[in-house]
């Protein structure tokens, strides 16, 4: 059994959740979000409590589902009472980012500038060299930010490129004369 899925999901004030056969939608002050549901599992509401159950724990594909499906509802419920960030930043001599709209421009390095579309959903705003990708599904700002990590890359050796705050990028020794 899942020591992810036993664990109940505690529903702040102020979000909703509408179980339906295939489907559970929560529902908060930050917006909505659906998360399906799997064959085998089921969700049911206590109170202000959220429980996953599994109908067939010798099923493996089952039994797989479970974790998934709690982990997947109880970012829904965090992501639309409190929302969710990431934080890249930009190292490196002329690396530049501007959020305009929709859009984020960023000066990499490269001989022409890197224009990225926001989806819908998620929101940058950048302060000198740190952007901030925030929303309220995990999914998406997780996906969002690697996307844009994934431009420039950090290099080993002088350190330059998009990385993640607090990310840790080990330093290579260069050539020796």
């Amino acid at each position: 059994m899942s020591r992810i899925g036993k664990q109940p999901i505690t529903l702040p004030k102020g979000v909703e959740v509408l179980v339906a056969a295939d489907s559970v939608t929560v529902k908060g002050a930050k917006g909505q979000l659906t998360a399906p549901l799997f064959p085998g599992v089921t969700v049911a509401q206590e109170n202000d409590q959220l429980n996953v159950c599994c109908s067939n724990m010798d099923d493996k594909k089952t039994k797989s589902f479970f974790g998934l499906v709690r982990a997947r509802l109880a970012n829904n419920v965090t992501g639309v009472s409190t929302g969710f960030q990431k934080k890249l930043e930009l190292r490196g001599v002329g690396y530049r980012a501007q959020a305009q709209g929709r859009k984020l421009n960023l000066s990499l390095g490269y001989s022409h500038p890197v224009e990225y579309e926001l989806p819908e959903g998620v929101d940058a705003v950048v302060e000198q060299s740190i952007i901030t990708v925030s929303g309220i599904d995990k999914q998406k700002i997780g996906q969002v930010a690697a996307e844009i990590r994934a431009y420039r890359p950090p290099e080993p050796y002088k350190g330059k490129g998009v990385r993640y705050v607090g990310e840790f990028v080990a330093m290579k020794e260069g050539k020796k004369a």
